[in-house]
């Protein structure tokens, strides 16, 4: 058995798309004859799925699992929303969410190199192997993996993906319903800090550049003096941080509250400190551009 040289694998991976262990396990295969690997790469399924890898993976699967005092939020995309119901489907994503919590990846490309929880293939094998029975594109988009006391929360069959971290002297199970309750927060309200000191400087500074040029134009405000237009344009980033920040929104549940008050006197009914320390929100497919084909266009495709 040939070694494939550097060169040849990459020559091989531009030419099919196909990823770079796959092309070198080709070509050794092969001895080093480039057409035989293309030919392996398709009979493997391969190659079939780099000539689909430029329709979009927007639809799919976001979940969020934790187990003992770890957890993960995984996000996996394939193309059409009758796919993503498949049974071997989820089971992948769930097992993927497993292997995150038990092998700790630095990234997606560590994940996909790992072995996959409760199996003897690599993540990225295994989902090629996928492909070759769904024959939809597949992508690993995101994870986040977090240890402590941990609440997850999955809405709309996975469309959004939750998890909040609490520091807390109780038990999981005593301060459960407090987590979920702020995970629904989460999920519904989509706060973009846990409070206003994660809000970054740069942040704050172009609101307030944008609420002071907003005032300019305002003929009420422009004659105001700097220093009262000033005092007003800190008060509105007090809004800003009651709409942007978890512990400083109105607790959906009741409005009379905020979050972090909520969670306060939560604490105290149970004896003890709660602290909302991190959360994770992904919702399937946000910032995915879908690419809008007809139907004519798409056979028309398929026939050249």
């Amino acid at each position: 058995m040939a070694k494939a040289s550097i060169a040849e694998i990459k020559d091989l991976m531009k030419s099919t798309g196909v990823g770079m262990m796959d092309c070198k396990k080709a070509l050794e295969e092969a001895d080093g004859d480039r057409e035989k690997a293309v030919t392996i790469l398709r009979e493997k399924g391969l190659a079939t799925q780099a000539k689909k890898s430029g329709r979009v993976a927007a639809e799919g699967i976001v979940t969020a699992v934790v187990e003992g005092n770890v957890g993960a939020v995984v996000e996996v995309n394939i193309e059409t929303d009758f796919a993503a119901n498949n049974d071997e489907f989820k089971a992948f994503v769930a097992a993927v969410a497993k292997t995150v919590i038990e092998k700790n990846p630095a990234d997606v490309d560590a994940l996909k190199a790992a072995t996959i929880s409760g199996g003897d293939k690599s993540v990225e094998e295994t989902l090629q192997d996928l492909f070759i029975k769904i024959r939809e594109n597949m992508v690993i988009r995101r994870f986040k993996r977090l240890e402590g006391v941990l609440v997850p929360y999955v809405h709309g069959g996975g469309s959004i993906g939750v998890m909040v971290k609490l520091d807390t002297d109780l038990s999981a199970d005593k301060v459960f319903e407090v987590g979920k309750d702020c995970a629904l927060q989460v999920a519904a309200m989509n706060p973009a800090y846990l409070n206003r000191e994660s809000v970054p400087a740069e942040v704050l500074e172009n609101e307030k550049t944008i609420i002071m040029a907003q005032m300019a134009e305002d003929p009420k405000m422009a004659s105001k003096p700097e220093q009262v237009r000033a005092k007003i344009a800190e008060g509105k980033v007090g809004k800003y941080y009651s709409e942007n920040c978890l512990v400083e929104q109105s607790f959906v549940k009741d409005d009379k509250f905020t979050v972090g008050k909520y969670v306060e006197d939560a604490a105290k009914k149970l004896g003890g400190s709660i602290v909302v320390s991190d959360f994770v929100r992904f919702e399937r497919g946000e910032g995915v551009e879908k690419k809008e084909e007809n139907f004519a266009d798409e056979v028309a495709k398929m026939i050249k």
